[in-house]
């Protein structure tokens, strides 16, 4: 898969919303159905951040990584006069 999100993406969502998310599900009763969503969306977060793909991004066609560039050098052609 190639890579759709950018560094700042994926550090926000390592560092702030999983965490987040997880002292969340903390607060509202580690056994309710809304801690589990909770949970299990840190979890999604955590994986697409180590990742780098995000497949919502996929889906919806976005991407928060700079373009890569072929870093092969060109060929020169040569050019007939």
């Amino acid at each position: 898969m190639n890579k759709n999100m950018g560094s700042a993406d994926r550090k926000i969502r390592l560092v702030v919303i999983a965490p987040v998310l997880v002292v969340a599900g903390v607060l509202v009763g580690p056994g309710g159905w809304l801690a589990i969503v909770a949970f299990a969306l840190a979890i999604v977060m955590a994986a697409t951040s180590v990742v780098g793909t995000c497949p919502l991004y996929s889906l919806l066609g976005l991407r928060t990584c700079p373009l890569q560039r072929d870093t092969t050098p060109a060929r020169e052609h040569p050019v007939s006069r």
